[in-house]
């Protein structure tokens, strides 16, 4: 069996040469973008547009290069994202497309139109049926990715609180889930908290939309409020101070298998291709409203018509590379008492877990792991 192509080129430029932007379209042709049929068809480019206080998304400048591309082949571009099921600055498409906007991401700035996809409340989705999936028989996805004739996923490649990492699969799988979907991905396992940790700070509370935590005043802790709570993780992420834990050990591992199988439903039976660029490598996903030290160096722009070949090229990448000083990864290693897992991005958040997603999505269909790396 052929490997999977992975087409490759870092971030060097030389003075009064191509920018970036220009050097991406170069890459996604050169990786095969032509291939597809575009001419007069409608062409969904997912992205994240970044919470608003987060500056560690991809620029805007990327997506317009993205866009201008399918354009140059007759496609007819849009950008889109689904709604949030956390609070912050896109749980509905009202908020949704004011945050886009404040971040850059407008019309005239990307040259193609902003389209939430799941709707004014997130509910606009329609279910798709997963071949070969064990956890998933219909997923929720939201209806203007579906109606799409093309999908065109680029993500940025980051670290992530409970999957270990951000990358293609969880833009995907993860990111084009209608709210109820993103409920579903995320419905393995509930947390508890430790109050001997719990400094009352109250942060976590501030991430929950579902009323899953409960501040008791008289003894200055957080409570989970087991029925309300739908085990999103974002309050894991929150604490400062490893006062959170699942009560589910493998509620991380059952997530990644549910946002594989999502995945698998997008892209499933028609044309798509995919882009990554490992940069500004936050330790945590871009819907916190802050970003970190990047925890590694920037490394390069990455594209595959195999969303799975893709992920694990970036995967590899990044091992390979060295640690940023005085992020929250060196910080981490540096700690005499810190055991050293030789994994960035479990050293990085030690509760997360990534190998199951990549397995699974291997085990389902969705693409290979085994691939060639093409440098641009």
């Amino acid at each position: 069996m052929e490997r999977s192509k992975v087409y490759f080129t870092d971030f060097h430029t030389i003075a009064f040469g191509d920018g970036l932007p220009t050097k991406l379209k170069k890459l996604i042709k050169k990786a095969g973008i032509s291939e597809l049929d575009m001419d007069g068809k409608f062409v969904a480019i997912k992205m994240h547009f970044g919470e608003l206080g987060n500056i560690s998304y991809l620029r805007p400048n990327y997506a317009k290069a993205v866009a201008d591309v399918v354009k140059e082949f007759g496609g007819k571009p849009f950008l889109t994202d689904c709604n949030t099921m956390y609070p912050g600055s896109r749980k509905n498409a009202l908020e949704h497309l004011e945050c886009a906007w404040e971040n850059g991401f407008t019309p005239l700035s990307v040259g193609c139109p902003v389209i939430i996809g799941d709707g004014l409340k997130g509910t606009d989705d329609i279910e798709v049926p997963v071949k070969g999936g064990e956890y998933v028989k219909a997923a929720k996805i939201g209806r203007a990715v579906m109606d799409a004739d093309i999908f065109i996923s680029l993500t940025h490649f980051k670290g992530h609180e409970m999957t270990g990492f951000g990358g293609t699969i969880k833009n995907i799988g993860m990111g084009c889930g209608s709210r109820a979907g993103k409920t579903e991905q995320h419905c393995s396992g509930k947390p508890h908290i430790k109050e001997r940790k719990c400094r009352g700070c109250r942060r976590c509370q501030k991430e929950c939309a579902n009323g899953g935590l409960i501040f008791d005043e008289a003894a200055g802790k957080m409570h989970v409020n087991q029925e309300n709570c739908v085990g999103c993780g974002r309050c894991l992420g929150a604490c400062n101070f490893d006062a959170i834990r699942f009560d589910n050990n493998n509620a991380n591992e059952l997530l990644n298998c549910r946002m594989a199988e999502y995945a698998k439903a997008v892209v499933d039976g028609r044309p798509n291709f995919h882009i990554s660029l490992i940069v500004d490598v936050s330790p945590n996903c871009d819907c916190h409203g802050e970003n970190d030290v990047p925890i590694l160096p920037n490394i390069g722009m990455f594209a595959s018509f195999d969303p799975l070949a893709l992920d694990q090229a970036c995967v590899d990448a990044c091992m390979a590379a060295q640690p940023m000083p005085g992020s929250q990864l060196a910080k981490h290693l540096a700690d005499p008492d810190f055991h050293d897992h030789h994994d960035h991005f479990t050293n990085s958040t030690p509760e997360s877990e990534w190998r199951s997603c990549l397995e699974h999505a291997e085990k389902i269909g969705l693409g290979s792991r085994d691939y060639e790396l093409i440098q641009m």
